[in-house]
């Protein structure tokens, strides 16, 4: 951990439990952007003094190549209201957080999840990368406008909720219904211990209809076969299977990817569907505009479902109105740097799991 410290010298924008700050470092050159969490530190104002975790800005990493303020130098922030609830999340860290799980014996939705069991059909759509998240939702609103959808955030990237400026705009656009913070993750509209009581939420909570499960911003990857956090995808569908849910495996696409083992269907959905996956599980796919990667990625699904150690079973969703509603997305679509007009694909792909989920709901 590379500490630096500094002054607040302004701030760049704020959104539900974050606040991007500008800050001038004590070696009086550089200035840098620092994200403070309010629930963990406060808001710091400009002129105080803030202690920074630099490391991720100076390795020059993506999503998170930022500085966090770890604490105000000269002010504490205050304590929360006194509350129920002792499930710790980032144990052992020094920024722990004690918050009120849903489904731990002080919540009031204890007894509804006490002996809950059974997602009686509800598709739970799982994606690879958090920015699958607001594409699967303009997919579902396509197909089902007035459906339920609740987001289960796991924490193979980033653990505080906050740090998604997209749950936060689909938040309050009104198009997500809540988010489930679950196993490390924090800070959602509800805690969860594990992704089984997250999605017996989403639904017994929640009322969703659709669930998506996906880590938050911020995929980690090795280069080797099996060293990347969106693995977990399968243990996701393993956990809807168990629980009576109808898993939909939402396909990693990418045509503009320099990387070859991400072009058309990436090789990390072809391990996490084809290799670790044991649950059976529908994958969506659509046309795509380049005929080249369609044709590509029909190829390899053929050979996925052919290969795969479990029954998965492609299913064909109208291209129809998916692009529409993702240029209709109330929050920016991008993945890996590119946009909607830079890489329609992974877009589509991910629309087309979420259109395919509202169609075979449960709910009425």
């Amino acid at each position: 951990m590379q500490w630096r410290a500094g002054e607040v010298v302004g701030q760049v924008r704020e959104w539900p439990g974050a606040v991007e700050l500008r800050v001038a470092l004590e070696d009086g050159v550089d200035e840098v952007r620092g994200l403070a969490y309010t629930t963990v530190t406060g808001a710091p104002a400009v002129g105080e003094r803030v202690l920074l975790n630099a490391s991720a800005l100076l390795r020059g990493l993506g999503t998170g190549g930022l500085a966090f303020v770890v604490a105000r130098a000269d002010r504490l922030p205050p304590d929360p209201a006194p509350g129920a609830g002792h499930i710790v999340k980032a144990r052992y860290t020094p920024v722990q957080q004690m918050l009120l799980a849903v489904d731990e014996q002080d919540s009031p939705h204890h007894e509804a999840l006490r002996d809950a069991d059974d997602l009686a059909g509800t598709p739970v759509v799982v994606a690879d990368l958090h920015s699958a998240l607001p594409a699967v939702v303009a997919g579902v609103r396509s197909a089902r406008p007035d459906a339920r959808v609740a987001y289960v955030m796991t924490d193979g990237g980033a653990l505080p909720a906050a740090f998604s400026r997209a749950v936060a705009g689909l938040r309050e656009a009104g198009v997500l219904a809540a988010t489930l913070t679950v196993g490390q993750a924090f800070g959602g509209d509800h805690e969860a211990v594990t992704v089984h009581t997250g999605l017996l939420a989403a639904r017994h909570v929640v009322g969703a209809d659709v669930v998506v499960v996906a880590q938050g911003p911020g995929n980690v990857g090795t280069g080797t076969t099996w060293g990347y956090s969106g693995v977990a995808a399968a243990e996701a569908l393993h956990a809807a299977d168990v629980l009576g849910g109808r898993g939909v495996a939402s396909l990693r696409v990418a045509g503009a990817d320099a990387r070859e083992r991400h072009r058309g269907i990436s090789h990390h959905s072809r391990t996490a569907y084809g290799r670790a996956l044991l649950a059976p599980a529908d994958v969506p796919v659509t046309t795509l505009p380049d005929a080249g990667l369609d044709a590509l990625v029909r190829r390899q699904l053929d050979e996925l479902v052919a290969s795969a150690r479990t029954r998965l079973t492609a299913v064909e969703v109208p291209v129809t109105g998916l692009r529409e509603a993702l240029e209709e997305s109330p929050v920016p679509l991008s993945t890996m740097g590119r946009g909607l007009s830079d890489d329609p694909a992974p877009f589509l792909a991910a629309a087309a799991a979420g259109a395919y989920a509202a169609t075979v709901s449960s709910r009425p």
